[in-house]
C-alpha cells in the first residue's frame, strides 16, 4: 500500500506532532520537504492541494489532502491506528483531548509570535509581556498534571504528542523552572524516554540550535 506524504518541515514543532503520532501507531510517511525560505508553500501545485499554504499537510494516494496537526493526528489514528489507545473512542476521554489539543493551538500562536521575529525582524531578545504569557500556559499544564501522569489522563494520547514539541520549543526561549512547574519539568522528561521519541529530538535540536545563535546575537557585538 502506498504511502500517505506529508508535507512537512524539520524545524516545525506541529510537524513533529505528527511524525510522533505516525511512529508510534506504526503508521510509514513519505516526507516531502517544503522549504517556506524558499516560499514552496506559496506553490500553485501546493496552494491546489492547502489554500492555507501551512505546514504539516497530508495527502492520501487517493488525493485526499487534510492540513493542520491537530486535524492530522486524530484522523491518522483514526484510520490507520490497531487500536484506540492514543485517541479514545470515550466521549469524555475524547472531549478532554480536544480541549488540550485547542490549548494547544493557543499556546503555538504565543510561541510564534515570539520566535518569528528573531528569524524575520532582526530581534535578539523575548519581550517581557509574551515571557509572562508562557509562564501562564506553563502554570496551566501544571495544574492539568496535577490530576494524571500524562496531560489528559493516565495514558499516552495524541495530547502529550501535540504539546511536547510545542513547550519543548517553548522552554528553548522561556526554561521551565523545576522549583515552579515541577510536574511540567517531569512529564518534559518523561517523554524523551519514549521510542519513538527523536521523531522530536532531531527537529528540535536543529531548531534550538537557529534560535539560540540569534539570542546570542545582542551580545556578539
Amino acid at each position: 500500500m502506498k504511502a500517505p506524504k506529508l508535507y512537512s518541515l524539520l524545524y516545525s514543532p506541529p510537524a513533529r506532532s505528527v511524525l510522533l503520532t505516525a511512529r508510534a501507531i506504526g503508521l510509514k510517511l513519505e516526507i516531502q520537504t517544503v522549504d517556506l525560505g524558499k516560499k514552496e508553500q506559496l506553490t500553485p501545485d501546493f496552494l491546489a492541494k492547502n489554500p492555507q499554504h501551512t505546514i504539516p499537510t497530508l495527502e492520501e494516494p487517493d488525493g485526499f489532502v487534510v492540513w493542520d496537526s491537530h486535524a492530522i493526528m486524530p484522523y491518522i489514528v483514526e484510520k490507520y491506528a490497531s487500536d484506540d489507545s492514543f485517541y479514545p473512542k470515550d466521549l469524555r476521554k475524547r472531549a478532554v483531548i480536544q480541549q488540550r489539543l485547542h490549548f494547544d493551538t493557543m499556546s503555538g500562536i504565543v510561541r510564534s509570535n515570539a520566535i518569528n521575529p528573531l528569524f524575520h525582524e532582526g530581534a535578539t531578545t523575548i519581550q517581557e509581556k509574551t515571557v509572562e504569557t508562557i509562564k501562564g500556559h506553563y502554570s496551566l499544564l501544571e495544574k492539568f498534571l496535577e490530576k494524571s501522569e500524562w496531560i489528559a489522563g493516565d495514558t499516552i494520547t495524541i495530547a502529550d504528542f501535540s504539546l511536547i514539541p510545542s513547550i519543548a520549543t517553548s522552554n528553548i526561549i522561556v526554561p521551565v523552572d523545576e522549583k515552579d512547574y515541577p510536574k511540567v519539568k517531569n512529564w518534559l522528561k518523561k517523554a524523551e524516554s519514549w521510542e519513538y521519541y527523536d521523531e522530536n529530538k532531531i527537529g528540535h535540536e536543529a531548531l534550538e540550535a537557529l534560535i539560540l545563535e540569534r539570542l546570542r546575537r545582542e551580545t556578539a557585538y
